[in-house]
């Protein structure tokens, strides 16, 4: 924000935002324990929303968001990263209020306004222009996420596809996996198509790719106990 508007103040609360937190916690704990001495992992948390995350040995380094949820991939009706000039276009040519323009970009854009519904399992059944378009434009953000998530870390050991996309649908984690093969992300064809819990990577694949289920739950209440003394009372 400061090196593109260097006159304008920037308070604390002018930063990224990590909502995809609860996963940041125990994606890397996860892929430790499956992939021993994994010092960089790239995190995939794919959903209704979704992020990208690069860690490098426990500590975040990067994510795809930014002062909100809205920048990064393409998600179900958000638009994700668009050029801050569209913004400016359509207030001043559409005549578009800051409040219209927030909600067109939260609540109507992405994989909705792309193929016409944010049912992304609705969208690979279909055999339409729209749907392929649709499809097309989600893996490839998230392939170019990957890779500079990747840069971010200065380099990948492993990558953990998590959330309600990331852990069930084994198309588009196919379909990411062939777009970031240059990194060394090779998975095997069957273990994608059945596993919803464990290792995916193809026999001697250079970096190991695994599917990790959220469980945001279990870290907000570990977050919880840690902050919350526990009670001298038994009940």
């Amino acid at each position: 924000m400061a090196s593109a508007t260097p006159e304008w103040p920037t308070p604390d609360a002018v930063g990224h935002r990590v909502v995809h937190g609860g996963t940041r916690f125990r994606d890397p704990v996860v892929v430790d324990d499956g992939v021993p001495g994994a010092r960089r992992i790239v995190t995939a948390h794919l959903g209704a929303g979704a992020s990208l995350c690069a860690v490098v040995e426990g500590r975040s380094v990067d994510t795809t968001m930014g002062f909100t949820p809205l920048e990064g991939l393409v998600m179900a009706t958000r638009s994700g990263t668009v050029d801050p000039g569209l913004v400016l276009w359509l207030s001043e040519h559409e005549g578009l209020s800051p409040h219209e323009v927030a909600e067109t970009l939260e609540q109507h854009s992405g994989l909705l306004a792309l193929a016409g519904t944010a049912d992304l399992r609705a969208i690979l059944e279909r055999d339409d222009d729209d749907a392929r378009l649709a499809v097309a434009v989600y893996v490839h953000r998230i392939a170019g996420g990957i890779a500079a998530m990747a840069a971010s870390a200065g380099g990948i050991d492993a990558l953990a596809f998590t959330g309600g996309v990331g852990e069930n649908s084994g198309p588009i984690r196919a379909a990411v996996a062939e777009r970031t093969a240059f990194l060394g992300v090779r998975i095997d064809p069957s273990a994608n198509a059945t596993t919803v819990d464990g290792d995916i990577s193809a026999p001697g694949a250079p970096i190991r790719t695994l599917v990790v289920p959220a469980r945001e739950d279990l870290e907000i209440a570990r977050g919880v106990r840690a902050v919350i003394p526990p009670s001298r009372e038994t009940r």
